[in-house]
């Protein structure tokens, strides 16, 4: 094994000691030799004799390491001139020579590297942690990279070894006569290893020298089970497989997403495990919610939370359970634009885009105020501001699912107005995900480069509006020319097999969906405008659609809602209870008065009834904040505290929500229509 820095250093320091020296006598020698670099407790002929011997034995072997050096040069040529060698056995030999030669200059490299380090913390000062921090930053390093040659010169090992064992089986074979299936055997066998290396990627030499790559040590950990003898013979079989969990030293764990050999099959366990006990306790605490009168979502929450980090803590692959939940929302926006036609939103385009957009800038407006008066950070407050603005719409398409929505001749369907306003607060969160880089430059710039910035920031925005107006002509020419041919062709080839129709509505989605993120807005809104489009269709496309689509949506929104209460800890809320309901309570109200406010100003004076219902349906935070919070905390923009804060408002304002929405039922909406819409 190959010496690293601190091993060398170690070498080096106790040689006088002899092999044989104990732990105790080898730390007397560290120390006398730390005294007589620093010139205490010891004479000068004491120190040159040390000094003198220490380097007399290390000049020996180095003297012998070239010796070895020159041996190994004549082996490889007198291997080379062997004419009894086939070319494998040559090739195998003069590899192993090689391997060997590089053992021992990394060796003698790593004695120098250590040598240099023990001078440099010599001279610098002890007081001085930033020097020290900069030492010991220099020493990982060093210790990274003798780590990563020795990994490769052991895979070098290995694959000499397999080399090697090779060479045997086919000087075996040429001393015996095969028979037809070992000799079919064999054929398969040489055929096998061609496609091992054909599909192998080289991933770790191709990404090592990438800039922005870093080594670090990590840990790997076996599944802990109950019975040690079946874990004894597990382990073998996971270390082919690559199924162990890793940990950095940022305590974030992976699992595998790409094996080196990719003819196996692999199935992620932990996350079969988790969806496994997801879908079974989401059952009991659904039937509970909806026992007291609240909606499934929140049963959906409380097995997140029961699962969580704040409970059980059984959940072992948390981002793929998010990823997953993910496609719940894709789906609900999805049904949410099959109900929502064309023409509702052409009725209330106006309504849709300016309410929105007053709202945010009112509460950026409240925001700094209260930034000002509390001393915080402008970049800060507008955030905070823009995350509490939204409001969300899988909790306010739950609401609106199955409600009755004709309209009365000349009035406004509120369902109409709150999508629409839903659908343009998901485009700001998009524009905002985007903007955000630009703004954390912003704050941190200074004041002679910030109307550079704020230039950037109005190209960006011009950038953003132009990706809108390029997705709705795309809808334009999808919804004249493609849409009724592609659904026409769909229907006559799913009769009687409903597998291509929902696979081809799933296409449609994702596509709408892919192109929405290639233009740089936000991927929910290209779900709800495949919906829409295909809504454009008539009734009864939008009736067989769903009747498809739903138990999928259904299914997906369950994790979705579920890897929510993940992020969810009951106990900080427990500890901050009054302090959270007063700001959550201050918030609801807030934006309860602010949407009132704006839509008194842009609804039409017969639909001025219906503005006490949107405003109960945005009187919320949006469960996106989370992604947004976790983004801002990585960049710095908020501390630790303020998202726990965000995430706990959240969490409380989408609790409340039901109630705020039944009493705005109650209030405005006739009999008949409240049944449908509560």
């Amino acid at each position: 094994m190959k010496a690293t820095g601190f091993i060398s250093l170690w070498t080096l320091v106790s040689l006088p000691c002899g092999p044989l020296a104990s732990p105790a006598e080898r730390e007397d020698v560290v120390k006398h030799a730390i005294k007589l670099h620093r010139g205490k407790g010891a004479v000068i002929t004491q120190r040159k004799q040390w000094v003198l011997e220490s380097c007399r034995k290390l000049s020996g072997l180095l003297r012998q390491k070239n010796v070895v050096l020159n041996k190994l040069k004549n082996a490889i040529r007198a291997v080379e001139k062997d004419a009894g060698l086939s070319d494998e056995e040559k090739l195998f030999q003069v590899h192993t020579f090689e391997i060997f030669q590089k053992e021992l200059n990394e060796s003698e490299n790593s004695v120098f590297q250590a040598i240099h380090g023990l001078q440099r913390a010599l001279q610098g000062d002890y007081k001085d942690v930033v020097n020290m921090k900069e030492s010991s930053r220099q020493r990982l390093e060093a210790l990274r990279e003798a780590a990563i040659k020795e990994e490769m010169e052991y895979v070098e090992l290995l694959a000499a070894e397999k080399h090697q064992v090779e060479a045997l089986k086919n000087m075996q074979h040429q001393n015996k006569s095969l028979s037809m299936l070992d000799e079919i055997l064999e054929d398969v066998r040489k055929a096998a290893d061609r496609l091992e290396e054909e599909i192998e990627e080289h991933a770790f030499d191709d990404n090592k020298s990438v800039r922005g790559v870093n080594f670090e040590a990590v840990l790997r950990v076996e599944e802990d089970e109950a019975n040690s003898k079946r874990n004894a013979s597990k382990r073998e079989v996971e270390d082919d497989l690559g199924l162990s969990m890793l940990i950095d030293s940022q305590n974030n764990q992976y699992i595998l997403t790409k094996p080196r050999d990719s003819t196996i099959p692999r199935a992620d366990h932990h996350f079969i495990k988790d969806i496994v006990t997801i879908g079974m306790l989401s059952l009991p605490c659904g039937w509970l919610c909806t026992t007291i009168g609240l909606p499934t979502m929140f049963g959906y929450i409380i097995c997140g939370v029961l699962l969580g980090p704040s409970g059980l803590n059984s959940i072992k692959s948390i981002v793929q359970v998010e990823t997953l939940g993910e496609f719940g929302v894709f789906f609900t926006l999805f049904l949410v634009g099959l109900e929502f036609s064309p023409e509702r939103l052409r009725k209330v385009w106006k309504i849709s885009l300016q309410g929105p957009c007053y709202m945010t800038v009112l509460m950026i407006a409240f925001g700094l105020l209260w930034g000002h008066l509390l001393q915080i950070r402008p970049t800060q407050s507008v955030f905070i501001s823009t995350c509490l603005s939204l409001s969300s719409t899988p909790l306010v398409s739950r609401f609106l699912a199955g409600s009755v929505r004709g309209d009365k001749e000349g009035d406004i369907d509120y369902s109409s107005v709150l999508l629409g306003m839903l659908v343009m607060q998901d485009v700001q969160l998009g524009l905002f995900i985007a903007v955000m880089p630009t703004l954390i430059q912003a704050g941190m710039s200074t004041y002679s480069s910030i109307f550079k910035e704020i230039l950037r920031i109005l190209i960006l925005i011009g950038q953003i509006l132009f990706s809108l107006a390029a997705v709705f002509l795309l809808c334009l020419v999808i919804k004249t020319y493609l849409i009724g041919p592609y659904y026409r062709k769909l229907h006559t080839e799913s009769k009687g097999n409903k597998e291509i129709l929902i696979l081809g509505i799933t296409a449609f989605t994702f596509f709408m969906l892919t192109i929405t993120e290639l233009l740089d807005v936000s991927m929910e809104l290209g779900c709800f405008l495949a919906g829409a489009l295909i809504s454009s269709q008539g009734h009864m496309v939008t009736e067989e659609i769903m009747c498809c689509i739903e138990p999928v949506r259904d299914f997906l929104a369950i994790i979705f809602f579920a890897s929510i209460g993940l992020h969810v800890f009951p106990t900080f809320v427990i500890y901050e209870l009054t302090v959270l309901l007063f700001l959550t309570l201050s918030v609801v109200i807030m934006k309860f008065v602010l949407a009132v406010l704006v839509l008194s100003l842009i609804l039409p004076k017969t639909s001025q009834y219906i503005k006490w219902i949107v405003s109960a349906g945005l009187a919320q935070v949006s469960e996106f904040s989370f992604v947004l919070g976790s983004r801002a905390r990585r960049a710095g923009i908020i501390s630790r505290e303020v998202y726990l804060l965000i995430l706990s408002v959240t969490t409380l304002s989408l609790l409340l929500a039901p109630a705020l929405w039944r009493a705005a039922i109650m209030k405005c909406v006739p009999r008949p229509e409240r049944r449908s819409s509560t």
